[in-house]
């Protein structure tokens, strides 16, 4: 059925049990339907901190928690990924770059089929490099391209090039983007992301280890990908979209800019501001949800 987790995978009909390595959890050991079955929305960031915050953060909005109360990572049997849940809301930590994500949704995907969720929601919350915008200016994630400015992600599969689509749901970004107009508390844009394999070379950074290109260079590229409609630069986009369009599941990118790259390319801001900057992504997100659940 449309609104439940889609498999793009025959075999797993054929195991007896299913163990998720990396979250520490399995079908054999677990029951994922008790324990993530009314789960509507997941949100994923890089940081097990920053989602451990996010959760307390949401559980406060919805009423569903005391002050101070800790939440327990469910993933407590393994440092890979820290996992935090409180009423419909599972809030998961993705690492940072495609090969971590991947690994990461991997195995959420396959939890919540487990878990026979339904209507299901999985928004990204990240920190990003802006491109032409205001630092602390939000982006809702349009589509993301990969380097060359196209909407797609490229991945060798038995040593072939398999392409898929990385177009996020439409809908789904036009109502975060009217939540944050009702907030009226930052910028916010909607806009393509790129999403590269790397940090430095790979976003035309001139501070890496290994530079072998101007600035001038640097700048048109900039400007290049400004003019293709990107708006802001990150790591893990492209597979989280798609992923999520492979299985079914509506899904968006909410990111803070932490500078403009026309403008520079080391993040300077004060640390106070750079963790206001980062609870713009949650307190957007958080909002969306309050006003899906009723509660706004």
């Amino acid at each position: 059925r449309e609104n439940f987790i889609h498999l793009c995978n025959p075999h797993l009909e054929k195991m007896k049990e299913d163990i998720l390595y990396h979250f520490a959890l399995g079908t054999g050991t677990h029951d994922f339907p008790t324990l993530f079955g009314d789960v509507k929305f997941v949100c994923v960031g890089g940081s097990p901190s920053r989602m451990k915050a996010f959760i307390a953060y949401i559980a406060e909005e919805l009423g569903l928690g005391s002050p101070g109360c800790d939440y327990p990572n469910i993933c407590a049997g393994t440092d890979r990924y820290a996992m935090y849940k409180v009423g419909p809301v599972l809030s998961v930590s993705h690492g940072m770059g495609i090969p971590s994500i991947s690994i990461m949704l991997h195995e959420l995907i396959k939890l919540l089929y487990h878990a026979k969720c339904s209507d299901i929601t999985i928004i990204r919350i990240g920190t990003s490099g802006g491109i032409g915008l205001e630092p602390g200016s939000v982006v809702i994630t349009r589509q993301s391209v990969d380097a060359t400015f196209k909407p797609q992600l490229e991945q060798v599969v038995l040593g072939k090039t398999v392409i898929r689509s990385t177009s996020l749901d439409e809908q789904l970004a036009k109502e975060l983007m009217q939540c944050s107009k009702e907030i009226g508390q930052f910028n916010t844009v909607i806009g393509n992301t790129m999403c590269t394999l790397d940090f430095y070379e790979g976003q035309g950074r001139l501070d890496g280890a290994i530079c072998l290109y101007d600035e001038e260079e640097k700048l048109q590229y900039l400007k290049d990908a400004y003019e293709s409609g990107v708006r802001n630069i990150e790591m893990e986009s492209s597979v989280f979209a798609a992923m999520c369009n492979l299985s079914g599941v509506k899904a968006a990118v909410v990111c803070v800019t932490l500078l403009n790259r026309l403008e520079g390319d080391q993040i300077s801001s004060p640390h106070d501001v750079l963790v206001e900057y980062q609870q713009r992504p949650q307190k957007l997100v958080g909002y969306f949800i309050k006003k899906s659940l009723g509660k706004v």
